[in-house]
Order: C-alpha cells, then sequence, then structure tokens
C-alpha cells in the first residue's frame, strides 16, 4: 500500500471471520461478496488446499479452504459456512470460511506486526494483528497465502 493510500484514512474496515475458533480479519476493500456454500467442482493436480472451482454468475472462480491452507483438521460445512469471494491482484477467489462474523472499523494504529513466534503457521500469511478492547485480530494477507496457479483455478498438467 503506498503512502498516500495510508494517509486517505487513518481507520480500516476489516471483515472479521472465524476458522477453527480463532477470528481473522481481511480489508473490506478486497471482498466482492460473501455466498453461502455452492456446489464446488474438484481440479485435478490442484494444490491440496483448493476445494475446486464454483461457477459464480457465469464466471469460473477457484475455491481455497482456509482450514485446510492452515493445516487444521476438516470438517463438514453447516449453516455459518461462508464463500468469501475477493479481488486478489485482478484474480477473482473464493475463500472457504468456518464462519462471518461482522464488519468492523479500527484504527491503523493499533495494528502491529505478527510475532513470529506466536504463530502456528507461516507468519508471511498474516498483515498484523489488530489490538481490541477484548480480544485480537489476526489480519490475514490473502495474496501470500497463493501461489500463482491457485489464482488461475487451472490445473497443473504438465507439457507435452
Amino acid at each position: 500500500m503506498s503512502e498516500l493510500d495510508q494517509t486517505k484514512s487513518t481507520v480500516l474496515q476489516l471483515v472479521t471471520f472465524i476458522i477453527e475458533k480463532e477470528e481473522f480479519g481481511i480489508d473490506i476493500l478486497n471482498v466482492q461478496e460473501i455466498i453461502k456454500p455452492v456446489d464446488i467442482t474438484r481440479v485435478p493436480n490442484s494444490s491440496p488446499y483448493v476445494k475446486g472451482v464454483i461457477n459464480l454468475r457465469g464466471r469460473i472462480v477457484p475455491v481455497v479452504d482456509l482450514r485446510a491452507r492452515f493445516h487444521l483438521p476438516q470438517r463438514k460445512p453447516d449453516k455459518e459456512t461462508r464463500i468469501v469471494v475477493v479481488e486478489l491482484e485482478d484474480k477473482v477467489v473464493g475463500f472457504l470460511m468456518d464462519a462471518v462474523k461482522q464488519v468492523i472499523r479500527v484504527d491503523r494504529d493499533i495494528i502491529e506486526p505478527p510475532p513470529p513466534q506466536a504463530t502456528t503457521f507461516d507468519s508471511s500469511y498474516l498483515k498484523g494483528v489488530a489490538k481490541l478492547d477484548d480480544r485480537l485480530l489476526t489480519l490475514l494477507d490473502l495474496n501470500n497465502l497463493l501461489g500463482e496457479s491457485d489464482l488461475t483455478g487451472a490445473p497443473a498438467f504438465p507439457e507435452s
């Protein structure tokens, strides 16, 4: 983010969600929509955490299972499960989440870099930690969660 963008607003709007009883947040400016789970078509040879693709109003969208990405045990989707559709680097990707909690506004001043020793997964996935009154909120860097082939939703077929 450029210095100009940072000076525009000292407040960040975040969509918060739950994965395995932990609360995370992503910038609402990246979120296109939040949908209930739909039929997901598996894609051969995709990354283990890419659940497959969905047809979202005529557009093929890869879906990433954040539980699988964070090496957490799988669970059956329930009435709280959602797919958060985001735009990353001109690509549209869905992220499967246990539940979406709320939209909140946080002051950028309360966000600190994540301590590398305090996380069980790669800290490059994290943008920071927001210190809220009653809890800590981990901010994810969705771009770093994915490889280039994950963004295309295309299978990694070998060249002939």
